[in-house]
């Protein structure tokens, strides 16, 4: 245990962080961060500013819920180009689920292959859900737009 008595804490810390604030506030070591909160697919995301001294940028991590409606959606249009099923309400009474979720998430089979490599890599747009995807436009140039993805390089 440090005391407050042993060492000056508080110089100590902005030495060693600089660019954070670090107090001693009677028994209590505080510690003020710049930073933001950002709602991400309903979770709260912490935002550090540019130039805080973060040792290393975290690697995006793709977004479970829309890595998931990928996966149906390809894996329910195989099924129905196979012939394993005959329409959509024989794979939703398959599922049990909703003949137009069945739909909804079909459509994302026709994304554009850059804008799935991106959401597979977590790296797509913030803000980006689920529901945003559900009346993708055909023409890929026009996905990338609504979506807002940059557009692809040539």
């Amino acid at each position: 245990m440090i005391r407050k008595a042993d060492v000056n804490l508080g110089a100590e810390l902005n030495r060693k962080y600089p660019g954070r604030k670090v107090w001693v506030d009677g028994d209590a070591i505080v510690i003020q961060l710049p930073m933001a909160l950002r709602k991400r697919g309903g979770r709260k995301e912490i935002i550090l500013p540019e130039g805080t001294g973060a040792t290393e940028t975290p690697k995006p991590t793709p977004r479970r819920p829309l890595v998931v409606a990928l996966a149906k959606a390809f894996k329910w249009q195989t099924m129905m180009e196979t012939g394993q099923v005959g329409s959509i309400k024989e794979l939703a009474a398959m599922n049990g689920v909703d003949a137009s979720y069945i739909g909804r998430i079909l459509r994302l089979a026709t994304l554009a292959p850059d804008i799935i490599d991106m959401i597979l890599a977590g790296q797509e747009p913030e803000g980006l859900a689920l529901r945003n995807l559900s009346n993708p436009p055909m023409a890929w140039p026009e996905q990338r737009k609504r979506l807002r993805f940059r557009e692809k390089q040539r």
